[in-house]
């Protein structure tokens, strides 16, 4: 699993202690004394699978470089209720100030992280990848797609300019451009070859909407076929209708989006296509209840 670098997150981490306004809690100062220290722990109040750790231990270094913060456990790893993910110890007003934020993140990684591991279970014993989307907050992309990977799931496109992926408003727009009654199917071919010439290093994927669309995209040849909100049905003949015509070894992976819950995932991932996008992954995924409490 690729690694969550800390210049990634620390930025947000930051921006996240002013909102909060850490380092004038009222509450801390009007109750405890400077130097009061404590040990303090964070735990799981609910079973699921941890992503975050080491970015809740940032937030404590981030407020107070004095703190001292040790995992209990790695990220991936199916936590049970009660277990200790993370202990702290130091400063306790340092440690108040950065309570709120550190479990805010680490809940939100972490039931990101369940949430996907759910679906990968669910399609366990097929072809089927889970991969996540862009639908993700602002500033948090790479902490949201860190989580994805915590829970066994891969990532799609990072940003725009990782990969093409030519949708459907992007083959209305060329048909406008080009002033003519170019049919769809045709549209599509001239967007991939034309995608394929400018960046011939870059992965090309193209949505279609039909059967017809599809097979005009499979003699364009993209690296992937987009098929979203699909029917089971049409999905299936998608699939034979690409494996007939090229091969398993030579067709372009085949994707699903639109509509994947967990009650369908499995019937979706049996059609045989190769990766099933998922919005809700990053979106949609509740937070993983997790709490501090004082030791000592």
């Amino acid at each position: 699993m690729t690694q969550l670098h800390r210049a990634m997150i620390l930025p947000l981490i930051r921006q996240a202690l002013r909102e909060d306004g850490a380092s004038r809690d009222l509450t801390s100062r009007a109750v405890l004394p400077a130097d009061t220290r404590i040990r303090a722990r964070i735990l799981a109040k609910s079973p699921g699978v941890l992503a975050g750790g080491q970015v809740a231990a940032w937030v404590f270094q981030a407020l107070d470089r004095s703190l001292r913060s040790r995992l209990a456990v790695k990220d991936g790893v199916l936590l049970r209720r009660g277990q200790t993910v993370l202990t702290v110890e130091g400063n306790a007003r340092s440690i108040f100030a950065a309570e709120r934020t550190a479990l805010n993140l680490l809940g939100h990684l972490s039931g990101i992280a369940t949430l996907t591991r759910e679906y990968v279970r669910r399609t366990q014993r097929t072809y089927a990848k889970i991969l996540d989307t862009r639908k993700t907050l602002p500033g948090l992309r790479a902490a949201e797609k860190y989580a994805v990977r915590a829970g066994g799931g891969e990532n799609h496109r990072d940003s725009l300019q990782d990969a093409i992926l030519i949708k459907t408003n992007h083959i209305k727009a060329l048909r406008l451009v080009m002033r003519s009654r170019l049919a769809r199917e045709r549209a599509i071919q001239v967007g991939v070859a034309g995608a394929k010439r400018v960046r011939p290093k870059r992965f090309v994927e193209v949505e279609v909407t039909t059967l017809r669309e599809f097979e005009a995209a499979l003699e364009a040849k993209p690296h992937a076929i987009l098929l979203d909100n699909w029917r089971l049905g049409a999905i299936r003949r998608a699939v034979r209708l690409a494996h007939a015509s090229l091969g398993t070894r030579h067709s372009p992976l085949i994707e699903v989006s639109g509509g994947v819950t967990l009650q369908n995932v499995r019937a979706i991932a049996t059609t045989g296509v190769d990766r099933i996008s998922i919005g809700r992954l990053t979106h949609s995924a509740p937070s993983l209840d997790m709490s501090l409490v004082v030791d000592r």
